[in-house]
């Protein structure tokens, strides 16, 4: 009998030790996925590999970035969605996130599927045309648009995304009649507008910025409810002919519902450092993007509140998928 508890014994202890082995690991303690549901090169895709970049130092573990693009980041989000909800695999998300459900028929509760990490950080768009343009002025375009209604057109990340959506809240408000032209993300919109292919674009200050500098886009306006201190020569759309007008991108992350809560506590925790840290802000500061903080309680609200904001413009512009 007792030979029979001695194999059992010491069958289960190896298996038991290293159980509570893999238990007392830290979180992390293997290498983190980073969905971001656009292409390389837009404003989502510049945002989170910086914040990537930090996490993993901050972790001392590979934050790995994977850029999955489609139908305005719906594609994305739902590989994020069916993720085993461990804490190894997280979301970056935008305002664009919020539109989704007025937008598509999602596989899954938007609302229902994610458990809300932090928000991180916001920047305003700007109106943006090609160096050789014609137009020097936010009223220019109105008036040019008004004149010819359906002549002019702008570029977009794709149907949903916030270039879409902050470029029908312009020509809502503006009332003007301006043919969207959707691409698969940020960066190859920006490079229609430059090559001169598509007139305008309001794309996210934080994409367009490098562009500017150079010259090979130049800004009308900015989105933001102020000037912007790296563009302080520009005038806000507001004070240049659509009074009112405002829209500004804002970047957080998400989790899969039912992600263990220290792993979300030392997410929270180490975006939170990473926010504060002087190399951070200044990094932000010169892309014209802002950090922004929120305890996750309320990250989860503003997330309700913007999905109601959205869902009307989506409305109101009369916005389908395509």
């Amino acid at each position: 009998m007792h030979k029979i508890w001695i194999v059992i014994l010491a069958f289960c202890c190896p298996l038991l030790l290293s159980n509570l082995a893999c238990a007392a690991d830290p979180y992390p303690n293997r290498p983190i996925k980073l969905i971001i549901p656009f292409p390389t090169g837009g404003s989502n895709d510049v945002v989170g590999r910086l914040i990537a970049d930090q996490l993993s130092q901050r972790l001392a573990q590979a934050v790995v970035v994977e850029n999955r693009g489609g139908a305005g980041g719906v594609i994305g989000a739902e590989i994020a969605a069916k993720a085993e909800p461990d804490g190894y695999t997280l979301l970056f998300i935008s305002s664009a996130f919020t539109a989704n459900p007025s937008l598509y028929k999602l596989n899954y509760d938007q609302l229902k599927a994610f458990s809300p990490v932090a928000i991180l950080a916001a920047g305003p768009n700007v109106l943006a045309v090609p160096p050789n343009s014609p137009y020097n002025s936010v009223k220019e375009v109105i008036e040019a648009a008004k004149s010819k209604p359906g002549h002019l057109n702008y570029a977009s990340a794709g149907v949903g995304s916030f270039q879409h959506l902050s470029s029908a809240l312009f020509v809502n408000m503006a009332h003007l009649n301006i043919v969207h032209v959707p691409f698969k993300g940020g960066g190859p919109a920006m490079m229609d507008v430059m090559a001169g292919n598509t007139q305008l674009i309001l794309g996210a200050l934080v994409q367009t910025l490098p562009q500017i500098k150079a010259g090979k886009l130049k800004a009308l306006g900015v989105g933001g409810s102020k000037r912007s201190s790296t563009l302080p020569d520009v005038p806000t759309i507001a004070e240049a002919g659509v009074p009112g007008y405002e829209a500004v991108n804002w970047w957080g992350m998400v989790a899969p519902a039912g992600t263990p809560k220290v792993a979300l506590e030392r997410l929270y925790k180490e975006l939170t450092l990473i926010q504060n840290s002087p190399d951070v802000i200044k990094k932000f500061q010169a892309e014209a993007v802002d950090t922004v903080q929120m305890s996750q309680a309320e990250f989860g609200q503003y997330l309700l509140t913007e999905t109601s904001k959205w869902s009307k413009v989506v409305k109101e512009a009369g916005i389908t998928p395509q």
